[in-house]
């Protein structure tokens, strides 16, 4: 199998049946974790030919991580069942991760295009923990809270990540960032109006990602292990 599709959902029924029917199926695995959804997510994923995975531990990280230890593809692709990322894309961020055998590669919604696609406050917020992530980190990320990234599955032990929460993905991406030993990129995506009603809450994700980024810094340090 050349790659996994791994989208975790919670009550995602009016988005899960056009990301999958989207997504390629040549070569192609794709896996819908089901946080405890109480709606048809699960039913119309399968029925689209989504592979359902269960997770009954709540939370965006446990979701990932289940996907990606049932993952068998050699690269993985993470993104979200409510129709914002661009499911019709995949094949071709596939594509250019192996042609230009990135270890893992990063998908930017910024500049945002769609006015509608995120509010203000996700916006200013996005902004705000990106510019935080690349002060204490040294890095330079255009979003580092995109749900749309890649890697090679062969990577994510060495990565290690211990976030089963929000700030898993820019954890991810962080840790394989630093690492010198990986070849890390960063690619732009159009980025939609979602299907279905947003999970997200602004402020308190926001603190949550923040927090995050100095538990990270302070393990880091700790283990003087992950700065250039």
């Amino acid at each position: 199998m050349k790659y996994s599709v791994v989208i975790p959902c919670f009550n995602e029924e009016k988005g899960i049946g056009n990301v999958v029917n989207n997504l390629p199926k040549d070569d192609c695995e794709i896996i819908v974790v089901d946080n405890n959804s109480s709606d048809q997510t699960a039913e119309i994923a399968r029925k689209a030919g989504a592979k359902i995975v269960p997770e009954t531990q709540k939370g965006y990280g446990y979701a990932l991580k289940k996907g990606f230890v049932s993952a068998i593809g050699e690269y993985i692709i993470t993104l979200d069942g409510d129709g914002q990322y661009p499911a019709n894309q995949v094949e071709e961020l596939i594509n250019m991760a192996i042609k230009d055998n990135y270890d893992l590669l990063s998908c930017s919604r910024f500049p945002a295009k769609n006015s509608r696609s995120l509010s203000f406050a996700r916006k200013l917020g996005n902004l705000f923990l990106t510019t935080l992530a690349n002060i204490i980190f040294g890095i330079s990320l255009k979003d580092s809270q995109s749900g749309m990234f890649i890697f090679k599955k062969s990577i994510y032990n060495s990565i290690a990540p211990k976030s089963n929460d929000m700030p898993l993905s820019q954890e991810i991406k962080i840790r394989a960032f630093l690492n010198p030993k990986f070849k890390c990129g960063e690619t732009w995506i159009p980025y939609q109006e979602r299907l279905g009603d947003s999970k997200l809450f602004p402020i308190r994700h926001g603190i949550i990602n923040a927090l995050g980024l100095f538990s990270l810094r302070s393990e880091l340090k700790k283990n003087r292990n992950g700065f250039k």
